[in-house]
C-alpha cells in the first residue's frame, strides 16, 4: 500500500539536485573549454613541423650554371696550320652534334701544353702507326679529316659506344653480385664449387683498378642448387633447347630465385653464370629471326647484369659434383668483363686505333677514362640541379612540408660541391667529377629525407580525414551544451529583467 504522504508529495525540481545544479552544470561545461584552451598551445606545439628556409636564389643561379670542361690538344706537327685547320675542323664537328659535344671546350694549339693542365690536356704525335700510349694518340697528321674523326670519337665516344639504355645510373658505389645457379642440381651433373676467387683476380681485378676513380666496389658470390626457369625453352631438332629475344627479356625468375644475399642502399649489377639441366642440356641462344643460333652464349640486361649460360660437356659424368676451374671460368669471366664495361659506360675505342703492346683487351687507356670521366660529371651536374630544382618546387608546393636541419644542410652542402665543381674544371677532372658526385648523392639524400618522402603520400587532405572523426564526436555535442546553456542564461536573464521592472513599477 502507497503512503499517502509520499503520493501527495510534488515532484522534486531537477534543478534542487546537486548533480543538476545549474553553476555546476555549467561549471562543468567551461571547464571542459578551459582544458581545450589550455591544450590548444600543447597540440599546435607538438603537431607543427619544422620548415626551415632553402637557399632558393642560389639553387636557381646553379640552374643557369653550366659545367664546362676544358680539353686540350697540342699537335705535335712541323706544319704551322695544322693546328688551326684541325680546330676549325672540330669546331665543325661540334657544330653539327651540338649535343654530343655539350658542355666541352677544345683547344687545339701547335705549342706545348703547360704542364699545369693536368688530366684535360692530351698530346698528338705525328707517326705512321695508329696507337695510344697514355694521353698520347700517334697518328699520321697529313690527313687531318680522319684525324678529326678519330679525336672525336675519343673525346666524345658516340652512342654506339655509349648506349644511355644500357648503362647503368651512375652511382660512387656498386655492389657486383655474382650468382652460380644450377637449374635443377638434383637431376645430375650439379656443380657445386667455383674458383671465383681466381677468376675475378684473373679477368676484373685490372678493371676494378683502373675504374677506383670513378667507382668502390663491394663483391658477393652465392652457388644456387635449384634455380628453375618461368617458361619452357624452345627444342631443337637436334635434342638441344633454346631460348627466344622473348625468353630472354623474362629469363630471370625473381619469384624463385635468390639473387641478392646482403642488404645496401648500393645499386646492384649481377653477374649470372647459368646451369642448364640435363634435359635443357645443351641450352642456346637464337639471333632475331628465331631460327639460326647466335655464336655467344651471353647476354646483357640493361642497367641489370649480364647471364652466361655454361653447358657442362657432353662427356662429363651425369652425376657426382663438379668444381669450375679458373680455366673453366676463363671464357664466361671474359664475357663478364666485357659486359661489366658496357654497364659501368667505358667507352670503347674506334677500330683504327690499337692499344700499346702491352695492353689487354679488356685495358682501359687513359683516353676512355678520362672521356667517361667527363661525361658523368655532366650526367651529374645537371641530375644534382635537377633533383635541388625539384626538392624547392616540391617545398613551394606542399606547404605543411616539413624541412628540418638534415634537408637544409644537405641542400647547402650540395650547392657548396656545386661551386666546388666549377673552381676545378681547370685543375683536375678528377676533383670535378668527385665534387659533382657529392653534389648528386647530397642533394639524393635531401629529396629522399624520410621527413619530406613521408608528406609526399601523406597529404593536407588526409590530415582531415584522421582528424575530424577524432574531433568532431566530442566537439559537437560539447558545442551543442554550451549554446543550449547560453540560450537557458538569456533567458533566465530576460525573465529577471522583467520581475525586476515588475517590482519597480
Amino acid at each position: 500500500m502507497l503512503d499517502a504522504h509520499n503520493v501527495n508529495q510534488p515532484p522534486i525540481d531537477p534543478a534542487t539536485v546537486f548533480h543538476q545544479n545549474t553553476y555546476l552544470r555549467r561549471s562543468i561545461i567551461a571547464s571542459y573549454w578551459l582544458v581545450i584552451l589550455l591544450a590548444v598551445p600543447l597540440w599546435w606545439r607538438t603537431t607543427s613541423i619544422e620548415r626551415l628556409s632553402l637557399p632558393t636564389s642560389r639553387v636557381a643561379s646553379q640552374s643557369e650554371s653550366y659545367l664546362r670542361l676544358p680539353v686540350r690538344l697540342h699537335l705535335d706537327t712541323p706544319n704551322a696550320g695544322a693546328a688551326s685547320a684541325l680546330q676549325s675542323l672540330l669546331d665543325e664537328s661540334a657544330r653539327r652534334d651540338p649535343d654530343r659535344w655539350n658542355g666541352l671546350d677544345v683547344l687545339v694549339s701547335s705549342t706545348k701544353i703547360n704542364g699545369n693542365s693536368g688530366d684535360s690536356s692530351y698530346t698528338i704525335i705525328n707517326s705512321p702507326t695508329i696507337l695510344i700510349d697514355g694521353r698520347k694518340l700517334y697518328y699520321p697528321s697529313n690527313d687531318l679529316n680522319a684525324l678529326a674523326d678519330v679525336l672525336t670519337s675519343l673525346i666524345v665516344p658516340g652512342s654506339h659506344s655509349y648506349s644511355i639504355q644500357r648503362v647503368a645510373q651512375y652511382s660512387p658505389r656498386y655492389r657486383l653480385a655474382f650468382s652460380l645457379l644450377n637449374q635443377d642440381a638434383a637431376a645430375g651433373r650439379p656443380i657445386v664449387d667455383w674458383d671465383i676467387t681466381s677468376a675475378i683476380d684473373h679477368h676484373l681485378s685490372p678493371i676494378f683498378t683502373y675504374l677506383s676513380t670513378l667507382h668502390n666496389f663491394t663483391i658477393e658470390s652465392q652457388v644456387q642448387f635449384h634455380a628453375p626457369l618461368a617458361f619452357e625453352p624452345r627444342q631443337l631438332p637436334d635434342g638441344s633447347s633454346a631460348l627466344t629475344h622473348e625468353q630472354l627479356t623474362i629469363f630471370i625468375n625473381s619469384a624463385e630465385w635468390s639473387l641478392s644475399s646482403s642488404a645496401s642502399n648500393d645499386p646492384v649489377l649481377h653477374f649470372v653464370l647459368f646451369v642448364p639441366s640435363i634435359r635443357h642440356s645443351p641450352l642456346r641462344i637464337l639471333n632475331a629471326d628465331g631460327t639460326t643460333l647466335s655464336p655467344s652464349n651471353a647476354f646483357l640486361l640493361p642497367q641489370w647484369g649480364t647471364i652466361h649460360l655454361h653447358n657442362p660437356p657432353s662427356n662429363s659424368p651425369s652425376a657426382g659434383p663438379t668444381l669450375l676451374t679458373l680455366t673453366d671460368l676463363s671464357q664466361p669471366f671474359n664475357s663478364f668483363a666485357m659486359q661489366l664495361l658496357t654497364l659501368l659506360g667505358v667507352p670503347s675505342l674506334p677500330p683504327t686505333i690499337s692499344r700499346s703492346p702491352h695492353a689487354t683487351v679488356t685495358t682501359i687507356t687513359q683516353w676512355q677514362l678520362d672521356a667517361l670521366m667527363r661525361r658523368r660529371a655532366l650526367e651529374n651536374s645537371e641530375r644534382a640541379k635537377d633533383t635541388l630544382g625539384s626538392i624547392i618546387k616540391l617545398v613551394d608546393k606542399i606547404q605543411n612540408m616539413p624541412v628540418g636541419k638534415e634537408v637544409r644542410n644537405d641542400v647547402v652542402d650540395a650547392l657548396s660541391e656545386l661551386d666546388q665543381m666549377h673552381t676545378t674544371t681547370h685543375t683536375s677532372l678528377t676533383h670535378t667529377l668527385e665534387h659533382s658526385a657529392h653534389a648528386l648523392t647530397l642533394s639524393s639524400r635531401a629529396f629522399f629525407n624520410p621527413t619530406m618522402l613521408a608528406l609526399l603520400y601523406f597529404p593536407a587532405e588526409h590530415t582531415y580525414a584522421v582528424y575530424t572523426p577524432l574531433f568532431a564526436s566530442a566537439l559537437i555535442p560539447l558545442v551543442v551544451t554550451t549554446v543550449r546553456e547560453f540560450k537557458a542564461w538569456r533567458k533566465q536573464r530576460k525573465q529577471r529583467g522583467g520581475v525586476q521592472e515588475a517590482k519597480q513599477q
